[in-house]
């Protein structure tokens, strides 16, 4: 079996048998057709981790993104595993081969000027009042989605402190502020909760059934919300949660607090925000200094 044969016999199996997509398909014959053109002259079958190793570091070093670059990995291992199960070859010459590490993204964020257009948006029905007292809720206190969902009507909030209390990942229970907005927007939901809650229901949010709201049903409504108010961008809720955090630290600088108050376990993962607080910076700075503007 020719080199050409034998992957297009492996890709053929992928299809016919794995019924892998015609995407994963493609792809895969892109990736192993990039081995064999880097390998040359050279069998397929007879290379070796070294060399393997070396032609990741050509594409890495040819601009070649880490997370393309995974997925050609991702494919030249299936394709010596595959022939190490028909015995062509003795080893997997890919066997602890690994990609760079991808970047971390930034975390997406409202301007202060988007966040107030968002919860400044009038609520008019009892469901767009309890959305208003979700979203004021996320913004104000930086609450993971479930943590959201999860919140009682008889505990973890407390309007007169103006605290709320969750327990987040790993089981650890965080009490963070409550801000006035917030406040008021709960209350407002807690004088027309009964006309959607069951008698019975412990959760502080309801959906249209009566019952706790779901975490997706909450994303749904957070998009209706951001469409009907013509905010021109999508909305997470995990975005309201970026949002508060780089607002804090921009106004106070407190980076322990912030850390604090999203329940992050190390600091490292809170740090990602000065980057958003430094693009923030640099946007004023582009606006309002003189040298920078275009002329």
């Amino acid at each position: 079996m020719t080199a050409d044969t034998a992957v297009d016999a492996f890709l053929a199996e992928l299809t016919h048998q794995r019924r892998a997509s015609p995407h994963t398909i493609a792809a895969y014959g892109r990736d192993l057709k990039r081995l064999a053109a880097l390998a040359g002259e050279v069998a397929l079958v007879t290379l070796q981790p070294h060399q393997l190793k070396r032609y990741a570091m050509q594409l890495h070093g040819q601009g070649l993104a880490a997370r393309s670059l995974a997925r050609s990995l991702s494919a030249w291992r299936a394709y010596y595993r595959w022939l190490a199960k028909r015995g062509a070859i003795a080893v997997n010459p890919c066997d602890g081969l690994k990609a760079p590490k991808r970047p971390k993204g930034l975390p997406k964020a409202l301007s202060i000027d988007q966040s107030q257009a968002l919860l400044d948006a009038p609520a008019e029905t009892t469901a767009e009042i309890r959305d208003k007292a979700m979203f004021e809720l996320f913004y104000s206190s930086g609450l993971r989605l479930s943590e959201l969902a999860s919140l009682d009507l008889n505990g973890g909030l407390d309007l007169v402190e103006g605290v709320v209390t969750v327990t987040g990942k790993r089981g650890k229970t965080r009490a963070v502020p409550l801000g006035s907005k917030a406040a008021e927007a709960i209350r407002a939901w807690l004088a027309c909760r009964a006309e959607l809650a069951k008698p019975d229901e412990a959760a502080l949010f309801v959906g249209a059934r009566g019952r706790r709201i779901g975490p997706r049903s909450i994303e749904q409504r957070l998009d209706l919300w951001t469409k009907r108010i013509g905010l021109g961008v999508h909305v997470h809720p995990h975005m309201l949660r970026h949002s508060f955090a780089s607002h804090v630290l921009q106004s106070s600088g407190d980076l322990r607090a912030v850390q604090e108050m999203l329940g992050h376990a190390s600091i490292s993962t809170t740090q990602i925000y000065t980057h958003l607080d430094f693009q923030h910076l640099a946007k004023v700075y582009d606006a309002a200094h003189p040298r920078a503007r275009k002329k």
